[in-house]
């Protein structure tokens, strides 16, 4: 279930004035990354879109909502992975694939990629990365998509899971990664973790 706002988990509380305004899970992880390269401290992040955004239940793109009463402030874990050897970062999700989806592996910070709920379980922080390792003959990937969307693709015996603050997959041959969306060269290992209440996030 998505985090609602006003629950337990989370603040009423506007953005920072140091924060930074971004629209998607990839900008978020860009203006993260962009402080990691500079040695400084992580900006508070104003969301006002993608999977972690929502997760959180997130539902207005106005930015000026961001500095309002509306506005609701969390601690988030942030999640890290090193690629065979080099470190990057994510805010929502990591996915390793082929290209008929027979072999993928999804660390899930947050709960959704795109329309699909692919970590019905997955919570932005609990510490624990929601990590499926998943190896599926080619004629049950349209059946487990088609299961996606409500989060009824597990239990699966193609599925393996882990919740865990770390995992490591060593990959049978390299495949290509996509950090929040964004495509990166293929890899064999990865190595994941969370950094937990690593960053400060705002949504309205």
């Amino acid at each position: 279930m998505t985090i609602e706002k006003g629950s337990p988990y989370g603040r009423p509380e506007p953005l920072s004035d140091r924060g930074v305004v971004v629209a998607s899970d990839a900008e978020g992880r860009g203006a993260l990354e962009a402080a990691r390269r500079e040695h400084r401290p992580f900006p508070p992040l104003g969301l006002l879109g993608g999977d972690l955004w929502r997760t959180l239940g997130g539902t207005s793109t106005d930015a000026d909502r961001l500095w309002s009463s509306d506005a609701v402030t969390f601690r988030v874990d942030l999640g890290e992975v090193l690629l065979d050897g080099v470190l990057h970062l994510f805010v929502a999700h990591l996915v390793a694939r082929n290209r008929w989806w027979t072999r993928v592996v999804a660390g899930m910070n947050a709960q959704w990629i795109g329309r699909w709920n692919a970590g019905p379980r997955a919570h932005p922080g609990d510490g624990l990365l929601d990590v499926s390792d998943a190896r599926l003959p080619l004629d049950q990937v349209l059946a487990v998509r088609s299961r996606l969307a409500h989060g009824a693709h597990l239990p699966h015996p193609g599925i393996l899971e882990h919740r865990a603050p770390a995992v490591q997959v060593e990959l049978e041959r390299p495949l290509p990664v996509w950090l929040d969306g964004q495509r990166r060269p293929p890899a064999r290992t990865l190595a994941m973790r969370v950094q937990p209440d690593a960053l400060t996030v705002t949504v309205s």
